[in-house]
């Protein structure tokens, strides 16, 4: 499915994998998928939720705090590493011999998955972008699949930045129906 993905989008979701891996989370929710998407510089979701006053420090802030309240750890992948370590498997040796083999960063772990709620917004990316005529999946279609899906943390995290998610919706329509013009 992700090479349907423009690079933009592409690009916003390997900024979400890096917020949910800065943050420590072994997941990335619609939340991390938001701030992919506020992340991504000269992509039209970007631009619009930057036009309506989201900025991507204040949205981390909010999840985080939403997050927090909610009982979810940042645990870095703990659990994980604990349950190969049982089986004398140490991650940070190999972290090490990855890096040494293919350069510092080559091997991450845990890789986070995305949540149920995360891949319900991903699939609904599919149907927008088709319902708007595209066979490609730019970053406003993975954020209509986000709005759309009408569940998850980053429609929290909108809700807490101020953000009216039908207003958002109408935005990021009106600015697909200008360009396409």
């Amino acid at each position: 499915m992700f090479e349907y993905f423009t690079d933009r989008a592409r690009h916003a979701l390997v900024l979400s994998q890096d917020e949910a891996l800065t943050l420590g989370h072994d997941f990335i929710g619609t939340e991390h998928l938001l701030l992919g998407l506020i992340g991504s510089d000269q992509s039209t979701a970007g631009d619009v939720l930057r036009e309506r006053g989201v900025e991507l420090t204040r949205a981390r802030e909010e999840m985080v705090r939403l997050l927090e309240a909610a009982g979810v750890a940042a645990t870095g992948g703990q659990p994980a590493k604990d349950a190969l370590s049982s089986l004398g498997i140490d991650v940070e040796e190999v972290k090490h011999q990855a890096d040494n083999t293919f350069g510092a960063g080559a091997f991450q772990y845990p890789r986070p998955a995305y949540t149920e709620d995360a891949k319900k917004a991903l699939e609904q990316t599919l149907t927008e972008a088709r319902a708007l005529g595209r066979e490609r999946f730019g970053t406003e279609h993975i954020l209509l699949g986000m709005l759309s899906s009408g569940q998850g943390r980053g429609l929290e995290v909108l809700a807490a930045c101020e953000v009216d998610a039908g207003g958002l919706r109408e935005a990021v329509l009106a600015r697909v129906a200008r360009d396409a013009s």
